[in-house]
């Protein structure tokens, strides 16, 4: 039976029928952590991080502030396009060139009263681990797996038993077409990002043949541009996939390359799609999905209710396709995981296959996709993907067979990622008999 006590927020009136909620103890609410007079003033002083202000970073950032946290961070270097005004609905003709981060904010701030968000007009990168630490929540609304498994492995490697408050739980959404998830992360101790990435496919390659000889389709053309024209051309020492510069030189490779063909169809948004694996979104699965996000937020804050990972289920799926499904389940902490655990992970392989196929292999492997790992032996350097002298000085390697470099069934390679530069991961070679 619920408590008859309600203790109000700063507002009474304003958040009356949420006080019932969030302050009160309720048929799950576990008494030792809850504290229902204080409920309202913790939540209002908590920092709360949104990671993206697209379609699914603007639903977070209106849901957080109509739930009662009005100490709001979000971080996007993205600027708005003409195409995301279908679907993210902060945004208007006008708006078109801004910054996501700062048109959102202060659109949010506008309807809210009270509430403070503060833009940040970078990327995640650009910050150091004393930003992060002085949050309580993270929430990701990225279109980026490359993003969501670096603030990841970010805050696994924050967490610290002699520094209080450490530990930074995660939420984060995710939604392709119509079908989403919801999940709650806690480094260290949950499965986390790189625990279930196998859970997101790679996208298809395409082969190098037809992208060089007979495109037939869009996204093809941008693949040339992005595989054979930059890796001809260099227009920039290297390709960074979140400078509109960089992904303006492809877009008119690529409308080039289209036109020659007489393909339609190339963009702007398509291109960053294609070279930024971008997942395609729908409006209404990104409400649905910010809205499940936004509630394990409010049951972590308030402790009104147990949130998912408390203590199992810690990964919600949706599917919105034929009609409406949920499904919660507790996805497993991998002993193997190169960010969360300890073990290296078994990669199959053969001994006559050359080092530049494992390379390749590394990149479509669902539990890797690794697109420019570098790797090492326990006795020496087999590939480095830079500096360019030591690319250069190892790249013959890449024809020899695993059994000429010395590689035995059972050794242990370890791997390195220009985009993951905090994480190592650790492989088990398994030939195949």
């Amino acid at each position: 039976m619920a408590s008859a006590d309600v203790y109000p927020g700063s507002e009474p009136a304003r958040w009356k029928w949420l006080d019932l909620v969030r302050t009160r103890a309720g048929p799950f609410t576990n008494e030792d952590f809850f504290n229902g007079p204080d409920v309202a003033s913790t939540m209002e002083q908590m920092k709360v991080l949104v990671i993206g202000a697209g379609g699914l970073g603007c639903e977070l950032l209106k849901d957080l502030a109509a739930t009662g946290f009005k100490d709001i961070h979000v971080i996007d270097m993205d600027t708005i396009d003409v195409s995301n005004l279908n679907r993210q609905f902060l945004f208007r003709a006008d708006d078109v060139g801004k910054f996501k981060a700062e048109v959102a904010a202060r659109k949010v701030e506008a309807r809210v009263r009270g509430v403070k968000i503060t833009p940040h007009n970078c990327k995640i990168q650009d910050f150091d681990e004393d930003f992060y630490m002085q949050f309580q929540l993270v929430i990701c609304g990225l279109d980026s797996i490359e993003a969501r498994r670096w603030i990841n492995s970010t805050l696994v490697n924050m967490v610290d038993e002699d520094v209080e408050d450490s530990l930074k739980p995660l939420i984060d959404g995710g939604t392709e077409g119509f079908k989403g998830q919801a999940r709650v992360i806690l480094p260290t101790i949950t499965s986390c990002i790189e625990c279930q990435l196998d859970m997101h496919a790679p996208r298809a390659a395409v082969p190098l043949c037809t992208l060089a000889t007979i495109p037939r389709q869009p996204e093809h053309c941008i693949e040339w541009a992005h595989v054979i024209a930059w890796d001809k051309e260099k227009p920039f020492p290297t390709l960074d996939k979140d400078d509109p510069e960089h992904i303006t030189w492809l877009y008119q490779k690529a409308l080039e390359r289209a036109r020659e063909f007489r393909i339609e169809g190339v963009t702007y948004s398509m291109t960053q799609g294609v070279v930024k694996n971008i997942i395609p979104a729908i409006a209404s699965t990104n409400a649905i999905i910010a809205a499940a996000c936004c509630n394990e937020a409010f049951k972590i804050a308030s402790n009104s209710a147990p949130a998912l990972g408390f203590p199992d289920n810690n990964y919600m799926m949706y599917s919105g396709d034929d009609a409406i499904y949920t499904y919660t389940f507790k996805h497993e902490k991998k002993d193997d995981c190169p960010v969360c655990g300890n073990l290296p992970k078994d990669l199959a392989a053969a001994p006559t296959m050359t080092l530049g196929e494992l390379v390749e292999a590394l990149a479509v492997l669902p539990g890797a996709q690794l697109k420019r790992p570098s790797l090492r032996s326990g006795t020496k350097t087999l590939y480095m993907q830079s500096p360019a002298s030591l690319e250069e000085k190892t790249r013959p390697n890449l024809d020899l067979t695993l059994e000429a470099l010395g590689l035995n069934d059972g050794d242990e390679i370890g791997v390195t990622d220009l985009a993951f530069l905090t994480v190592s991961f650790k492989f088990k070679l398994r030939y195949k008999s």
